[in-house]
């Protein structure tokens, strides 16, 4: 359908190859134009692929780079939160294609440094994403910078009535694709949930990341803050952990990914928008640390695993306050989320200070009233008791 020259608008389950799917046609329709001159006139921006998040648009030039790897067109990728100044300069080289997230190709727009006149086919990665973010301004901007002529491929993780009325603004009389049907989570991730007190799901996670020897967890957090203090009481667990998110340098979010990537940490912690398109292959586990506040989130975030053929699990942490948002994805995705006993752990030390040079007193040495039966086992699910708080929920 690429080939044809025709508008696409494409729904695929994420990890079944959207970029793939756009970007092998589009380089066999800009192959005839291939050309090793050094001339800067010769490599015009031939084709746009916008995408809404920086590390979506590095994997999607990286894909880019490797499927075209034969072919003489220049691909190159800009994006905000780094030095403008070597963008500007690799665009006044040449590119053919060219990968942007649309604030920073709205900057070099307003630079003259980049020349849209010259586009002939136009890619909008992850528009739904683009949507909830707030970018389709700036895509209406960048847009009437293109020719009408153009081919617009448009690609979604959904489709949402929102998605098909943007697509009737940019795309003229489009072919349809949707591999899935609409918000189907992937059906080689096992799925399940522990209902826990708020305070204890990092005790509670700790515990199942070391048990189960878990290495690439991927753990989903609402705020910014939250991925922060997150990151740091794992690290003090034992546990190698990063956060990556929107107040990050860019600098320092590729630095974590790749750290990730390559087993030097262990626990990625990440907001919904740092972590939207991130392609780390064979990522097995995936932890909704806090329940997303809208349901569509919970299919992206879950999609992060079980991708391109490979099994993956997705493990939900649901506190008291959440439980109405986990019967919301339930209602979303047609079925029941297992609801899993938490595990029986070992209590922690009740003090790791170093003992004091003074010897304990007789009153010290004697046991504690009421002191519960077993003071090394807790279980998270027990009902409350004096001196035992509950792990679980009643119920």
């Amino acid at each position: 359908m690429v080939l044809s020259g025709r508008d696409l608008l494409g729904a695929a389950q994420t990890g079944t190859g959207k970029t793939a799917g756009f970007t092998l046609p589009l380089l066999q329709r800009l192959a005839p134009f291939a050309s090793k001159s050094f001339s800067p006139a010769l490599h015009p921006v031939r084709c746009l692929i916008l995408t809404p998040t920086r590390e979506l648009a590095i994997q999607v030039y990286e894909s880019v780079k490797t499927y075209g790897k034969h072919i003489a067109l220049k691909p190159f990728v800009v994006y905000g939160g780094v030095n403008i100044n070597p963008q500007l300069q690799e665009m006044r080289k040449g590119v053919e294609i060219l990968v942007a997230t649309p604030g920073r190709l709205l900057d070099l727009v307003g630079q003259k440094a980049v020349d849209l006149r010259t586009v002939q086919i136009l890619v909008l990665d992850e528009a739904d994403r683009m949507l909830d973010m707030g970018f389709i301004p700036d895509i209406k901007r960048i847009i009437n910078t293109i020719p009408g002529s153009r081919q617009t491929l448009l690609f979604s993780a959904t489709f949402s009535d929102e998605i098909r009325k943007l697509s009737a603004q940019f795309l003229k009389d489009p072919l349809t694709v949707e591999v899935a049907r609409r918000n189907t989570p992937a059906e080689l991730v096992t799925q399940w949930a522990h209902f826990v007190e708020s305070k204890r799901k990092r005790e509670l996670l700790a515990h199942l990341v070391k048990t189960h020897n878990w290495e690439q967890v991927l753990v989903f957090c609402k705020t910014k803050h939250g991925a922060n203090r997150l990151a740091y009481q794992l690290e003090r667990d034992g546990i190698n952990a990063a956060a990556i998110h929107g107040n990050k340098s860019q600098n320092a979010r590729i630095e974590a990914l790749e750290s990730f990537k390559a087993n030097k940490v262990r626990v990625l912690v990440a907001t919904d928008i740092a972590a939207r398109g991130l392609d780390i292959e064979a990522l097995p586990h995936v932890v909704n640390f806090d329940m997303p506040t809208v349901a569509e989130d919970y299919v992206h975030r879950i999609g992060r695993t079980g991708r391109a053929g490979a099994t993956g699990s997705a493990v939900s942490l649901v506190a008291n306050d959440e439980v109405s948002l986990l019967k919301g994805i339930e209602r979303l995705i047609g079925r029941a989320i297992q609801r899993t006993a938490v595990p029986t752990i070992s209590a922690p030390p009740v003090n790791n200070a170093p003992p004091k040079a003074a010897s304990p007193t007789p009153q010290q040495n004697r046991p504690r009233p009421q002191q519960h039966r077993n003071q090394n086992q807790r279980r998270w699910t027990s009902a409350p008791s004096r001196g035992n708080r509950a792990f679980g929920t009643r119920g």
